[in-house]
């Protein structure tokens, strides 16, 4: 009887393109389990800091930092993750095993099979409000949901590799079509981003014009509801927007639906109809624990 054979990120070195809060976190763990973590970053004060905080073994600015790796994690925003730049882009081994973690799937997945071999488009539905290099946090992606979208010319070895990957990180392993991951992420996800950033400036802006002791008041009073509610308005911007830029159309979408659910409720209120306000609310009491029972810590948008 032979042995299992090893996976891939234990037994070849493993890339990693970025090192803000998903590609430090899984260089941590990586490294915390003995794999050999190499990573690429693009200034030279980041390298400096990755090594400090023991993120990855190697960390460079030279593309050939990747030169021998067999699996290669792409940890950048989704701007550079759909235009790489092509002297990391030329750096990958062509045999090697190359993923990415963005939210949005159909555009990379599109992009990327173009461009090297054996590409698997996936997504760890973790995060923080934070980024960058201080960013990385040990167990990051236990119990969280990692998906990929794979498609019919998606090589079943490479899958398999992540799986292994996102399996040994201690994250709920998923497969699902990347038009209906875009749509879902767009709903629970982005739609959030946008919602609680209209929260926040809908309580400013109506809090400035209530006068001048309403603002420090509305600021005081405000406790865990509020900060809940509005976490993930108040994170990365720039993460956000390109969020929103490649999500555009699912987003679209649901912030139509979103729309019609707050006019249905102010209706509600104007009209004085109190039975079905109470209705709808015992409704989303209802829903919410199969949304996050199993899930306490809502993910940031990565």
């Amino acid at each position: 009887m032979t042995d299992a054979p090893s996976p891939l990120w234990r037994s070849q070195p493993v890339g990693i393109v970025g090192m803000g809060l998903i590609g430090g976190s899984i260089g941590l763990d990586l490294g915390r389990l003995g794999a050999e973590v190499r990573a690429l970053v693009h200034r030279p004060v980041t390298a400096q800091r990755a090594l400090a905080r023991g993120l990855a073994g190697t960390v460079s600015t030279d593309p050939a930092v990747l030169e021998g790796c067999g699996l290669v994690i792409l940890a950048v925003p989704l701007d550079r993750l759909l235009d790489p730049a092509p002297e990391w882009l030329a750096a990958i081994p062509q045999a090697a095993v190359v993923t990415d973690v963005g939210s949005v799937k159909g555009s990379v997945l599109e992009r990327w099979q173009r461009l090297v071999d054996r590409f698997v488009a996936s997504h760890p539905m973790a995060g923080t409000a934070e980024a960058g290099v201080e960013a990385g946090l040990p167990g990051l992606f236990a119990g969280r949901p990692w998906v990929a979208t794979p498609n019919f010319s998606t090589d079943p070895e490479a899958l398999a590799a992540v799986r292994d990957l996102a399996l040994a990180l201690g994250a709920q392993w998923l497969t699902c079509d990347p038009r209906l991951h875009d749509q879902a992420v767009a709903l629970i996800s982005h739609l959030p981003v946008l919602a609680g950033a209209a929260l926040l400036q809908v309580a400013d802006g109506a809090a400035q014009e209530g006068g001048i002791e309403l603002p420090a008041l509305v600021r005081a009073l405000a406790s865990t509801g509020f900060a809940d509610t509005t976490r993930v308005g108040g994170g990365n911007p720039e993460l956000g927007s390109l969020m929103a830029r490649t999500n555009r159309a699912a987003l679209l979408t649901a912030l139509g639906r979103y729309r019609e659910g707050i006019e249905a409720l102010e209706q509600q209120l104007q009209e004085g109809h109190w039975q079905d306000l109470q209705a709808t609310l015992a409704q989303a009491q209802a829903l919410r624990p199969q949304f996050v029972a199993a899930s306490p810590n809502a993910p940031a948008p990565d």
